[in-house]
């Protein structure tokens, strides 16, 4: 059934201008077709008109997005929704591309390299196909400016609570004085007291030390993160001395799929590496610590004279793969590797590697942030990643 906003004011309005301005106003036209488009398919995507009561709604209007879209036609109001019942998707308008922050950031990194001259032929290319013309410096600088003031705003955003905490880094390539070096970005992922999935923050240094991540550990702290009782991440040296200094106390859990990676160098044959993995779940998917515990011991008694120092191993390493069990069992299939942020890091990618070279950490900063802003802003429509009204 079709439903309809019963408000003929905004299109009559946008008639009226094309009338008296002919062409000159058509982008003016464009943004208010294009918002009221918007309200439209809100409407048949919730069941329901406003103020309408029917059988049908699964869910509410809730304003518009605060943060507005820029866009050639006009600036762009993107209608919220709540309350949406389980069932249902979350919105996002068909008639509104996604992607527009990180496209214009994409643009920016490719059109920098070939100003500063780093560029070859075929970015040059791209350039064009993407921008549409030759870009110059002053329009680089321009539209930088723009964007990375928006993008500053989400970085420094108030973040509030977070019982579950995910950190992780990858790496891409910038230039840096002639040299191409690698540059790692952390990201920071959180679960909210409700349930919801959170981009928290990303950084971007030309290290992973130690002092890297202290400096954006503090950050979000000073941004208002507090309540972590849980830490999720991989082994990284000189995350771990961060998280002990700046979380100290918080437990941790250590990645059980990377944890599994790690033993595979431990084992001396090859044939011997799905026999390892098979013990190794074993372990992981046991019902509750305590039995997890003892299939471990187990596991190394049986291991010992075979592959003695995987055995070694297991005993000084696995048990921090087990702090997961500490916490609700409907929760442990979520908290116990960092695979959200594996799936984030694969769609960071796909944009950059169009790019494959930064001209500086900044341009790749812009990019990274945009890709993750607009990831972020798509979660707060979706369903809850957990249910949190069960305590431990």
């Amino acid at each position: 059934m079709t439903h309809h906003t019963g408000d003929s004011r905004p299109l009559d309005r946008a008639m009226g201008i094309l009338i008296e301005n002919g062409l000159g106003e058509m982008a003016r036209v464009l943004e208010i077709v294009f918002n009221e488009a918007m309200k439209i398919e809100r409407a048949e995507f919730l069941g329901a008109g406003p103020f309408e009561r029917t059988d049908t709604r699964v869910g509410h209007s809730n304003g518009f997005k605060p943060r507005r879209l820029k866009t050639r036609v006009g600036d762009l109001k993107i209608p919220q929704v709540r309350g949406l019942v389980d069932e249902a998707p979350g919105f996002y308008p068909r008639s509104l591309e996604r992607g527009v922050r990180s496209e214009r950031a994409l643009k920016l990194a490719l059109a920098e390299m070939y100003v500063q001259g780093v560029s070859t032929r075929k970015v040059l290319a791209i350039t064009r196909e993407l921008c549409g013309f030759e870009v110059s410096s002053t329009q680089v600088s321009r539209a930088t400016q723009q964007l990375d003031s928006e993008l500053q705003g989400w970085r420094e955003r108030r973040v509030g609570q977070v019982p579950y905490l995910i950190l992780d880094a990858r790496y891409e390539k910038v230039r840096q004085g002639g040299a191409v070096l690698d540059a790692a970005v952390l990201i920071a992922i959180g679960v909210t007291p409700e349930g919801r999935r959170t981009i928290l923050g990303v950084s971007v240094s030309l290290s992973e030390a130690e002092v890297h991540w202290r400096q954006f550990l503090a950050t979000l702290r000073e941004r208002g993160l507090h309540g972590v009782r849980l830490v999720i991440s991989d082994d990284h040296a000189g995350l771990k001395a961060a998280r002990q200094a700046e979380l100290t106390g918080v437990p941790w859990q250590r990645c059980q799929f990377h944890l599994m990676q790690n033993a595979m160098a431990y084992v001396p044959r090859v044939a011997m590496r799905r026999e390892v993995g098979r013990a190794l779940r074993s372990i992981f998917n046991s019902p509750d610590r305590k039995e997890a515990e003892r299939r471990a011991k187990i596991v190394a008694e049986d291991f010992r004279k075979s592959a003695p120092r995987l055995a070694t191993w297991i005993d000084d390493n696995i048990a921090e793969g087990l702090t997961t069990f500490d916490f609700p069992e409907h929760h442990r299939r979520h908290l116990r590797t960092t695979n959200l942020l594996e799936n984030l890091n694969r769609e960071v990618r796909r944009r950059t590697r169009v790019a494959t070279l930064f001209p500086n950490e900044a341009s790749l900063l812009r990019l990274v942030s945009a890709v993750l802003s607009e990831i972020s802003d798509s979660w707060e429509g979706e369903r809850l990643y957990l249910t949190m009204t069960e305590d431990r």
